[in-house]
């Protein structure tokens, strides 16, 4: 078990907004189902097993998941119609909802702005924000430190702080809106001085879509997945959405457990088990998992109704 330090309340209550169980589409007339049919058919025994529980989990990266890729990384709001979605699977209470994601964790409740706000891992696992405001994170050792720091130096002496983006444990560099030219000869020189550096202090070196991040080696998405799914029941179902290469070890994590499933306008090697295209195919899936949620609910009241009267 590695120690950690506890927080309280180091991010504000998210402000409470109201809004409809699901949206409708941008056109103001009700949404038709979006879904392919092999998509459908991949999801809905899953959803039958959601359906006849009391507790599911719903484990969601962010960025290029619920979120389109932004250039100004403080504008990436969710699709239209996502977070009123994921208010009211919140809400209704059958579902615990958790974003794993490279971000800093503080960075999410503000982007997402639902309430209650979801349980969030930033960094790839290395923060845990809990539901009631505290931060769980691994005290970082001297060696880690020592090349962070050296990692810092190397993009002054590069003359590329500009590109980089500081977290605890952590400094990732992007080039999301770049030529791509300019792209590879910044990633060029960024790893003339990382590669070194991440092997001699035991960091981390990962590249993903639009950037690459040298961390503290203690967590990743997988790590933080095998965490929480042994906090649970196995008996839960669970899935989880992701996008990125970073997602696969949450994928892996998950073997054998639930559902994973890649969102991405484009198709790519995977372990997940389905594909669904952001934002029409996502608004479907998570509606579709409202909906198995609400009309549980109904069946539930409906139930307890014959059985007093």
């Amino acid at each position: 078990m590695r120690p950690k330090t506890c927080r309280k309340n180091l991010v504000p209550t998210c402000p409470r907004r109201d809004s409809a169980a699901y949206e409708p589409s941008r056109n103001g007339k009700e949404r038709t189902n979006e879904l392919r049919p092999e998509a459908l058919s991949q999801l809905m025994p899953f959803l039958q097993t959601v359906a006849q529980t009391t507790q599911a989990a719903l484990l969601l990266d962010y960025d290029g998941t619920l979120a389109p890729f932004r250039a100004k990384r403080d504008q990436a709001y969710p699709y239209p119609g996502v977070a009123p979605l994921l208010q009211e699977i919140i809400r209704n209470g059958r579902t615990q909802v958790v974003v794993i994601s490279g971000r800093d964790a503080t960075e999410i409740p503000p982007l997402l702005n639902i309430h209650p706000c979801p349980e969030v891992w930033g960094i790839h696992g290395l923060q845990r924000l809990k539901t009631d405001g505290s931060m769980e994170m691994p005290r970082l050792d001297e060696r880690t430190l020592n090349g962070l720091s050296d990692a810092e130096r190397w993009l002054g002496y590069q003359q590329l702080r500009h590109t980089a983006e500081f977290k605890a444990g952590s400094i990732a560099v992007h080039w999301r809106g770049l030529s791509e030219s300019d792209a590879e000869d910044l990633r060029a020189r960024v790893l003339l001085g990382w590669r070194s550096i991440a092997e001699s202090s035991g960091l981390d070196l990962l590249e993903f879509d639009g950037g690459v991040e040298i961390r503290a080696s203690e967590a990743n998405k997988g790590d933080a997945v095998r965490t929480y799914l042994s906090e649970i029941s196995p008996h839960t179902p669970v899935a989880y959405l992701g996008d990125d290469t970073t997602d696969e070890s949450a994928f892996r994590a998950m073997h054998g457990r639930g559902l994973c499933v890649l969102v991405r306008p484009r198709w790519r090697r995977t372990e997940a088990q389905l594909w669904v295209k952001p934002p029409d195919e996502l608004l479907d899936f998570l509606g579709l998992w409202l909906k198995t949620c609400v009309e549980h609910d109904t069946f539930d009241s409906g139930a307890a109704a014959a059985v007093n009267g």
